[in-house]
Parts: C-alpha cells; structure tokens; sequence
C-alpha cells in the first residue's frame, strides 16, 4: 500500500504500539501515571509502505522530547524501531549542542545510533569534527578519529591556528566532560604536545576540577617563572585554586578559596615564597567575607596581612603601603543606621613603626531620625564611640585615647519668598575623652558644644533657546559653635580636605575629637549647566570667614587664619565621553595655589583614556618635607577587532622622573588570547629596589563557560591574524 499525505502534515510517528510499554501491551494492562512521550514528524511529502514502513521526504523535522532533527529524508521501520536518515541532518540535542551529519540511523528516541560524516558544536563555541559518531544512551556521544577546535573553520585546506586530535572522544552529556583518548594538540597542523588521556569540561560546564591556562612572567628581582593553576571543585558552593609560581629565584605557592554561602560569601587570597631575596619564608593573606543576619543586620570583614614589608611590591600583587584589617555590623535603615567595627592596621612605609601607630581602632556609631509633628522637621540623635591603640609602653610615643560622643539636633527646611530655601539647625553635642601613657596631657575631658546654623540657598534658572538649562545658586551660611576643644592631643583631625561638599558645613574636621569654634560664615555660587544632549557643566566658588582663627588648620588645608583660601572647583561632561573635573585653593595673597588636583577621561566606543595631575605644597605639618607634582596617564584603545592595548605612566615632576610605566598588548580572537605586558617600577627605598616585569600568557579559549563576545570572532575572508 502506497498513500500520500498532505504537505506539513504533523504526524504522531510513535503510535501506541511503541509508546506504551511492552508489559502493557501484552497484557492489556493500563498505562503507568508516568507520561508518555510521543514523537512527532514534519514533512513535505509523507508515504506509508506496508504496515511498518514510513518515509518521509523534503524539509523533514522530527520532534522527541527535547530532541529535535531536520534532514532531507528519514526512513521510520517500526519494526525495527529505527530511523534511517540522509542528509544534510541536524540534530539539535537541547539549547547548546547541535550534530551535523552526513547520513545515519538512530532509534525512534533519537539516543542510539550512529552518524556518519559528523561534526558536534557546543554552546557555538567548541566544534568536534569526526568520521563517525555514536550515540548511547541518550548521554554519551562516541566520536571517532576527532579534530576539536574553538576556532573559526572555513574549508578543509587552511588549518585553524589550534586543534586537538584524539583516535577517540567520549562526551558526557550527564557529566558535561570530554575524554580525548591518544591526544595531540597542534598549533597551525604542527603537533607540540601529546597525552594519553585528556579530559576537558565542556563549554556548558560553570566550574570543573583541572588545570587552568599557564602563564609566563618574567621579573628582574625573580626571574623567568612559570605559573600553571590547578582550579578544585570541592562542590556547588566552594572551590580551592592552587597555582605553583617556579622560578630560578623563587619557590612559591599561590591560593584562593571561595566559598557561598545561603545568606553570605568568603574569599581569600594567598602566597607562601622560599626566595633567593630573603632567607626567611615569606607570604601574605588576603581576605573578605559579607553576610546578611536577621534583622537586616550585616556582617563584614576583610583580612590583610603580609610578611614583610616588600613582599607584595616585589610579586607584584599589591601597592598598598598600609594595610587593614577589619570586622564590622552593619544595619542601614530609612530612618536609623548602627555600625560597630574593629579594624587593625600595618604599616608597610619605610620609616613608620608599628608599635608607635594607632593599629587597633574600635568605632561604635548609632543615628537616629524623628519627625515630630508638633515642631515639624527632623530630630536626630547621635550616639559614638572610638577608641585606638598603640602597642608601645613609652610615654607619649604609646599613646592610647578613647572618646564617646552625643549629639541631640533639630533641622527644618522652608522655602521663602521668590523660590529662596532656608535650612535651619541648631544641636548640643557632648565629647568626653581618656588619655592613657602621656605625661603632657589631662588623663580626663569633657566638652558640651551647643551650635547652630542658618544656610541660604537661592536658584535661578534660565532655558537658553537651543535647549540648554542653567542654574545659578548663590549660598551662603552663618552659624556659631560654643565651647572650646578638648584639652587632649590631636590624633584623629590631622589631615583636612576643604571641598564644595563641606563648604557650608559647620565644622571641616574628620573627627569628633576637633570642631570648629565660634562664629562663623560661608558664601559661595553654584553655576550649573544642561546642556540640550546630554552634557553637563558645573562651577563652584566659595570661601569661609571665622570670627577666630583655628590652630589645628594645616597650613596647606586652605583653612588656616580668620580667611579660607578661595575654593574653585568644576566639572565638564560632554554627550560624547569627555569628562573634567579640577579643584583647588587660592591664597588671598596673591592667589598662590595650596592644593591642586585635576582628572580628565575620554570614553571612547573601542576604548578610553584618562590623565591625572595632583600638587600638593611643602606641609611640616601633614609630614611633608617636599613638594609633591605628579601626572598620571591611562588607557586602553582597541585597535582592531583583534588587538588592543593598555598603558600607565606615573611621573614626578619634583625629580624629572618616571616613577611608574606600564605596556600590555592584547590579542584575541574567537578561539586564542595573547597576552603580553611590560611594566617598570623606578622608584627605591630602603626596602624595595627598581624591577622590571614580563608578563606572556596565552589563553586558548572556547572551553570556559559564559557569554561569547562575537565581535572578536574572524571571518572566512580573512583567517589571519
């Protein structure tokens, strides 16, 4: 019997002589409450020979489950449950793998069988091209005499730039692993490396147990070493990195551990060196850790310790020359916010010691807001503690202070006539202060320190007609602030930043343990611009007038004498990725420059620039003994589809010397990254000498999991690099 079928006719392929279980069918028992799946074709043109025969021709599209094949014409024996298939064929094994064939046979399920003539692509990355492949159950494929690569293939005459050949290739789709058995990795069809057995995970696996990519560094101070990490699985939420770090110079292992937790996350990172540069074991340990509590409490910490105090600039992993380690609790509310913390610091500066540093810092802070509907306004209340330590038993050197602080306030804002706001404050703080091992000062204070404030604001604003806005704010202040300061040594208030975020603030010191005294006033004009795509511009001036001069202003702090120096600072963005921003403070007499600091950035689509510059004057005070100049450039320019590169340079114009100079050329393609970097360090001091770094990595890439940047893939028409 011959009979043919209208065109696209789905089909039910599976009749209830196959889906049913053979025990049923038998005995004409029910169907088990497990759901039966059936499988479904598509076609343009479909014929039943016999009883058992269906053939199906032009456009073919069958369906099992989350299986899914096209091909050119499938044959279905239900007697012998299986389908005879000619190509072209592709067989889509769910979202991330896709078999292409030349022809085949499979069972009904589509899980046994085999494919000649076949290629195998995972996640559009990874492509295993083989003479046959066999399907087993559903989760294994069988490839045979196998050529695997990431790279982008064309045509059978140009080899990609790498590939594994293996006699055969297991891939577990349950596991998501391939085994390659008899490997050879080759570079452009020139065999460098063979193994036995190879096992790597699949484009779809997150994280598997195995080595990572291998890196070269070469280092003046440590020689040409080799870095080879060895990445450890120890389940869904924690895993271990070991990299061995070899050299002619050094022995060193390095780690990180991670690990997740439901409601939090751990992360450290260490080293442990035996080197020719000091006789001594050497390493540090890094650390950080966030939970959340109940309560809308928060847990943090972060650890830092190191060795010695060269160790991090000589390996290159860190330029911090003051560490800190700390513990805290955190809850941050609408209308309340508690921390209390613990942090312990270590100096790695040459010429500061340790045991004379405040290194173990306790804070405890508590703020809270009412608004109370018979005044209005806002009420809070603030409640602090602080403590520091010093490991030193000497007089005055060991000094060791603890202070509690209180404030209780009330603020309101109006808006007056012809759009002016006024903001009104008035509070009482009180500080009391212990002093331990300093013979020059009182064991014992306490200072009551009523203020209040009265600040102005006044906007104007101005629609230009190409649709820009501007707005210009005159602002002033006038406040007072009784008591005198705390007859105790100033320890927390030596470095002061006068900025247009404390302009019309009452008092400029970091810490409680100094407020500014009297009566005081602030004037100052805000000019902002929108500009009508996008950009903007804003200009702040502004200085502070005080009824008596404060002794703990630095004399570079701007703030010095019974006149600030005059505050200028802007910035400038464009709607095409320029950014400016500058600030500094002029004298009165004759308009010298206190502080000085500028940043420029220009995002750009294939990359991005930035240059700093930063002057700070000669300040005894601030332990500066010499003028400080520098300029500092970055960026990063992509300057093909393949290649980029990076470069930092860090000059001190004081010297006339580059402090700092750093080169890194990148290239990357669909299936290989580059990576090789020059930096120098030229600065010495006691502790660490001028080095110079090389760093060569390359990556071959496809096998990692994540999103795929297509940008970099080539195309057939140029296969170079």
């Amino acid at each position: 019997m011959k009979r043919r079928l209208p065109s696209l006719l789905l089909v039910v392929l599976l009749c209830a002589g196959h889906t049913l279980p053979a025990a049923a069918q038998q005995q004409g028992n029910p169907v088990p409450t497990q759901a039966v799946k059936s499988a479904v074709l598509v076609a343009d043109d479909l014929r039943v020979e016999g009883r058992n025969r269906l053939i199906a021709d032009g456009n073919v599209e069958a369906f099992y489950d989350d299986m899914r094949l096209k091909a050119a014409r499938v044959i279905y024996d239900r007697a012998e449950d299986k389908l005879t298939i000619e190509g072209p064929i592709i067989l889509s094994d769910g979202e991330d793998t896709i078999v292409l064939a030349d022809s085949g046979e499979l069972d009904a399920k589509m899980e046994n069988g085999l494919l000649r003539g076949a290629r195998m692509i995972m996640n559009q990355q990874v492509q295993l091209a083989a003479a046959q492949i066999s399907r087993v159950g559903g989760r294994y494929s069988q490839l045979y005499k196998v050529a695997a690569t990431s790279c982008r293939v064309c045509n059978s005459d140009t080899p990609p730039l790498w590939q594994i050949r293996a006699t055969k290739t297991t891939h577990d789709q349950e596991e998501r692993q391939l085994y390659f058995e008899n490997a050879q990795l080759r570079i452009m069809n020139v065999p460098v490396f063979w193994l036995p057995r190879l096992r790597l995970p699949d484009p779809t696996l997150d994280r598997a147990t195995g080595f990572m990519i291998p890196s070269l560094k070469q280092n003046s101070l440590l020689g040409l070493g080799l870095k080879l990490p060895y990445f450890i699985k120890m389940g869904d939420h924690r895993d271990l990195t070991l990299t061995p770090y070899l050299s002619s110079e050094t022995r060193t292992l390095e780690l990180r551990y991670r690990q997740a937790f439901r409601h939090g996350k751990i992360e450290f990172n260490g080293a442990v060196s035996e080197d020719s540069i000091q006789s001594d074991r050497r390493g540090y340990l890094f650390g950080e850790g966030l939970f959340d509590l109940k309560r809308n409490f928060q847990l943090s910490f972060n650890v830092e310790a190191v060795t010695d105090r060269a160790y991090l600039v000589e390996y290159d992993y860190s330029d911090k020359d003051r560490l800190e380690s700390e513990v805290a609790l955190t809850r941050v509310r609408r209308d309340e916010y508690v921390r209390a913390a613990l942090t312990s610091y270590q100096t790695l500066r040459d010429g500061e010691d340790n045991s004379t540093l405040p290194t173990i810092i306790g804070d405890i802070e508590y703020e809270k807001r009412f608004f109370p509907k018979s005044i209005g306004g806002e009420v809070r209340l603030s409640l602090g503690a602080h403590s520091h330590y010093r490991y030193s038993d000497l007089d005055i050197d060991g000094r060791d202070i603890s202070r509690a602080d209180t404030e209780l306030s009330w603020r309101n804002t109006w808006t007056g006539p012809a759009g002016m706001r006024m903001e009104y404050y008035a509070g009482v703080a009180v500080d009391a202060f212990n002093v331990e091992q300093d013979s020059s000062s009182i064991d014992q204070d306490t200072v009551v320190t009523p203020q209040t404030r009265l600040t102005l604001r006044w906007p104007w604003m101005k629609a230009a007609r190409n649709g820009s806005i501007h707005v210009i704010e005159p602002v002033a202040m006038v406040g007072w602030t009784g008591g005198s300061n705390a007859n105790v040594p100033n320890e927390e208030s030596t470095r002061v930043e006068f900025d247009e975020s404390n302009l019309l603030a009452l008092s400029r010191y970091p810490s409680y343990d100094r407020r500014e005294r009297g009566a005081q006033a602030a004037v100052g004009l805000i000019w902002t611009r929108l500009g009508p795509h996008g950009g903007s511009s804003t200009l702040t001036l502004g200085q502070v007038y005080r009824e008596t001069a404060e002794s703990d202003f630095t004399i570079s702090s701007g703030l010095s004498g019974t006149t600030s120096d005059l505050l200028l600072a802007g910035q400038l963005k464009t709607a095409n990725g320029l950014s400016l921003s500058a600030r500094t403070l002029l004298s009165d007499q004759g308009f010298d420059v206190s502080k000085a600091e500028a940043r420029a950035a220009w995002q750009l689509a294939r990359g991005g620039f930035g240059a700093s510059y930063v002057w700070l004057g000669v300040d005894v005070a601030e332990d500066r003994s010499s003028t400080v100049s520098e300029w500092l450039l970055d960026g990063y320019y992509r300057i093909s589809n393949h290649w980029s590169g990076t470069a930092d340079w860090r000059y001190d114009i004081v010297s006339d010397k580059t402090a700092e100079a750093s080169l890194g050329l990148v290239y990357r393609n669909e299936c290989v990254q580059v990576n090789l970097s020059l930096s120098r360090r030229f600065t010495s001091s006691t502790i660490v000498e001028p080095s110079t770094s090389l760093g060569f990595t390359v990556k071959l890439t496809g096998f990692s999991a994540g999103k795929v940047d297509k940008s970099y893939t080539r195309s057939c028409r140029n296969q170079g690099l």
